[in-house]
């Protein structure tokens, strides 16, 4: 029986396509191995020279460009000629910017961010309303643990457009504790035994020297603020002594710390209803 000439064209252009497809997944897989590989290439190599923020932007920026020309690559396996692709590209470029205008911006962000430099890897920052410790600065998007340990994604637009607040920017923080005494008790003397507080504390510093502030007459209270300057890694240990020692001291000295309190005058009608 005859066989329909196109069977074997078929069969042919099959078997054709199919080594080329098998080839180009080889080939991406490869690639995909070879993009990591130079991505930990490049994060040693800079991350000697400069600090870690600035390596794996630069390991992810190379790693991107080697899956970009590996693609481009297989593009041509299958006849598609790179240039005309490139041409395609530039006449798509308006429509393109514009379909991804969101994700271009967080590109353009994540430049700003690694050029203006306001936090590096390892800072506690509070941007966007979360507040963590940078652990990766990526092309679109920025990463960061919370103190409760939960990953946290934010693109990097949303970073340039907000506040940023590094907490641990500078080497040392202020700490600082409200407490409040009772009306009756000697200014002199509450001021007195505070001043020994914040000059004693376990972690404080002598420069800037500690500082007791009467900041008000509240409702119920004397206000004071005990102000006491220590290294940014002590600052919740020294918060928490802070906070310790001042009661420590005024339970010794018989300085009452008052609480809120109300008084409540029944109508007689009331006070009758309830048998009083």
């Amino acid at each position: 029986m005859d066989v329909h000439p196109v069977i074997p064209l078929l069969l042919e252009k099959g078997t054709s396509w199919g080594l080329r497809l098998v080839g180009v997944v080889v080939a991406l897989v490869i690639a995909w191995i070879l993009a990591g590989w130079v991505k930990r290439a490049v994060l040693r190599s800079i991350g000697e020279r400069l600090d870690l923020m600035v390596g794996t932007f630069l390991a992810n920026l190379a790693r991107y460009a080697v899956l970009t020309g590996a693609v481009l690559s297989c593009l041509g396996v299958f006849g598609i000629q790179t240039t005309s692709f490139a041409a395609i590209l530039g006449a798509l470029g308006l429509a393109v910017g514009l379909s991804f205008q969101g994700t271009l911006s967080n590109f353009a962000a994540g430049i700003m961010l690694l050029v203006f430099r306001p936090f590096k890897v390892g800072d506690v920052v509070d941007v966007a309303g979360e507040i963590g410790t940078v652990r990766e600065l990526e092309l679109f998007t920025t990463e960061i643990v919370s103190p409760d340990h939960r990953r946290i994604i934010l693109p990097n637009g949303e970073i340039v457009k907000n506040k940023i607040v590094n907490i641990t920017h500078y080497p040392t923080r202020r700490v600082e504790v409200a407490v409040g005494t009772a009306y009756h008790a000697d200014i002199d003397e509450t001021r007195r035994v505070l001043e020994g507080v914040v000059a004693s504390v376990e972690g404080g510093l002598a420069d800037p020297p500690p500082q007791v502030f009467l900041a008000a007459l509240g409702a119920s209270s004397v206000d004071w603020k005990l102000r006491a300057h220590a290294k940014t890694e002590h600052y919740w240990d020294v918060h928490q002594r802070l906070i310790r020692d001042a009661k420590t001291a005024l339970d010794a000295a018989r300085i009452a710390i008052p609480f809120p309190q109300r008084e409540l005058h029944l109508h007689p009608d009331t006070r009758a209803a309830l048998g009083r």
